[in-house]
């Protein structure tokens, strides 16, 4: 893990390096002043040396400039290392994410993973830039106190870092607590994110059921689990924190003790004395460093463990070696298909059927049967347990899922359109598409006049998923878009279930003109929208029960028939 995080450092080798030589700079500047001070006490005042003080008085000055510069390059651009490396992570996580399988995000909430790529990110850039910096200017005061404290006097050094292996002892028998405590943190922080962006986003569901109640009772459970974790990290930071400052006064105690003492006998002077003290005080600062970089490098560790579980999920299987599709035609083949979640939940098992190019085939039956996992089976959204899945003649398995899907297009029940304008959610079809295509696309999908009707025309902002619009006017955007795709193969998933009649029959006639002269795989409840069908399947949790035409299914007097009459009954 150290490995990959150190990693992140080597597109900014020269930035890096130049602050850590800041930072050292910053380190020799504060190991200088306490000598001047021993001198000055020393030899300037016993001496009446004006001159001298003079000189002193502008080397002080001068270092004061240097740290001014160094400090603000180390603030300033030692930031922007962390804030690039944190792009950088958040970069590979966001590439990552979209490799990663449907699975994984049926299996893992939004407000859980959002939490790992914002929170969790900002606290490495943190360490990233914090991190090394503390480090190395503890390090190098604490070696730099040493020595200079040696020349002073080596007996008073030896007493006061004999008290350093029982701060070393404490700090390593803290951290694992310390580490435990910041890692259930994180995992309630995203706990409560994911609960913010559910109730969030079905606020109008909340209200439409005046359930804001128990949306807050369900808040509060997690907010509640929240205040505890956290509660319990502080605790661990207090234990922490108390002891090694109380350590920290018994070391600052010792000295003025044993530095009195020595000063007391005539050991050292009081230049010494003077010079020791403040000597002392600063290396109490770098200890003071460490502590802090204790907490920053358990809570920064913490979020790169969880940042590193997401970048090595597994992604969506695909072959390297795959072929690239030109010319699709579109025949479509299922040769003994089954698929499973799990070992106990078999979906589909023994699916063979073909479809020929250009013809449209229908999926009907109850719930649960199968239906739209089938369709998630072509895409690859899902990879078949047993049989084998072909296009043209080609296992899907050995297409490019990149060509694969580019040749396929999808129409849900459940639109979704991006945050933004009417242009931008066409053209998501086809991103590199002129106005001219967008418009003609429009068109197509009989939403152009309506567009025109609106103030901004297309580039009207429709709210967050398309929230200004009604169901058939999202539905239409949809179809649109596939439209500018201009797929061969053509997934219908039950696209007109969730409407009105008078929205069903606009939005069908634009999906007939839609499939024309695509292969198409229609997914439906209404069985009004599938009587001229090529071929209709009935799908049942043993496989396909029936096959058919329409007048063939109805004449059959089984499956179909019941669902058809059923529907039909009052007319």
């Amino acid at each position: 893990m150290l490995k990959k995080f150190i990693s992140y450092y080597s597109k900014h080798k020269r930035l890096f390096t130049l602050d850590l030589l800041c930072a050292f700079a910053l380190a020799l500047c504060d190991l200088v002043y306490p000598m001047i001070t021993r001198e000055i006490i020393n030899d300037v005042i016993p001496n009446h040396n004006l001159r001298l003080l003079i000189i002193f008085g502008v080397s002080l000055l001068t270092i004061y400039i240097l740290k001014y510069i160094f400090n603000y390059f180390v603030q300033y651009w030692g930031h922007v290392v962390g804030v690039k490396m944190q792009a950088e992570m958040r970069r590979d996580v966001f590439t990552h994410l979209q490799k990663l399988p449907l699975g994984y995000f049926s299996d893992n909430k939004t407000g859980v993973i959002m939490s790992r790529i914002i929170n969790d990110l900002m606290d490495i850039s943190e360490l990233a830039h914090h991190g090394p910096e503390d480090l190395f200017i503890s390090i190098i005061t604490l070696i730099g106190s040493f020595f200079i404290l040696c020349t002073i006097n080596v007996p008073l050094t030896i007493i006061i870092f004999l008290l350093l292996p029982l701060l070393i002892w404490f700090t390593i028998k803290k951290r694992k607590k310390m580490s435990d405590a910041f890692m259930e943190t994180r995992v309630q922080t995203g706990e409560i994110n994911a609960s913010l962006e559910n109730s969030i986003s079905g606020i109008r569901v909340v209200k439409a059921f005046t359930n804001s109640d128990y949306e807050l009772e369900k808040f509060e459970e997690n907010n509640t689990l929240f205040v505890k974790a956290r509660s319990f990290a502080y605790k661990i930071m207090a234990e922490f924190y108390s002891g090694m400052y109380f350590l920290l006064d018994l070391l600052n105690l010792i000295a003025i003790i044993a530095g009195g003492y020595f000063a007391y006998k005539g050991i050292i002077n009081f230049g010494d004395f003077a010079a020791y003290f403040l000597y002392i005080s600063m290396f109490l600062n770098p200890i003071k460093r460490l502590i802090g970089f204790v907490e920053q490098f358990q809570s920064g560790a913490t979020g790169f463990k969880r940042f590193i579980e997401l970048i090595e999920e597994e992604c969506e299987k695909d072959n390297p070696n795959g072929i690239e599709l030109s010319n699709v035609q579109g025949d479509i083949e299922f040769d003994n298909v089954s698929f499973k979640y799990d070992d106990e939940n078999h979906i589909l098992n023994n699916i063979s059927f073909k479809i020929e190019k250009g013809s449209t085939i229908a999926l009907v039956g109850p719930s649960g049967g199968g239906k739209t996992t089938l369709c998630n089976l072509i895409p690859r959204f899902y990879t078949a347990t047993e049989g084998t899945i072909t296009i043209d003649n080609i296992d899907i398995n050995n297409i490019r899922l990149s060509s694969l899907r580019s040749n396929i297009g999808i129409v849900q029940q459940d639109v979704f359109l991006f945050t933004g304008t009417i242009k931008e959610n066409i053209s998501y079809g086809s991103p590199n598409a002129s106005l001219d295509d967008i418009i003609e696309a429009a068109k197509e999908a009989n939403i152009h006049d309506f567009i025109l009707g609106l103030e901004n025309g297309y580039d009207t902002y429709i709210g967050e998923r398309g929230v200004k619009l009604s169901g058939g006017q999202k539905q239409r955007l949809s179809i649109a878009r596939v439209f500018l795709k201009n797929p061969p193969i053509l997934i219908l998933d039950e696209a007109t279930s969730a409407l009105d009649n008078n929205t069903e029959l606009i939005i069908q006639k634009s999906l007939e003109k839609l499939s024309k002269g695509r292969t198409t795989i229609i997914v439906a409840h209404r069985l009004s929208t599938i009587k001229n069908a090529d071929k209709i399947l009935v799908l049942t949790d043993e496989g396909i029960a029936e096959s058919g035409t329409h007048q063939e299914l109805l004449s059959q007097n089984g499956i179909y028939a019941d669902l058809y009459n059923s529907q039909f009954a009052t007319l």
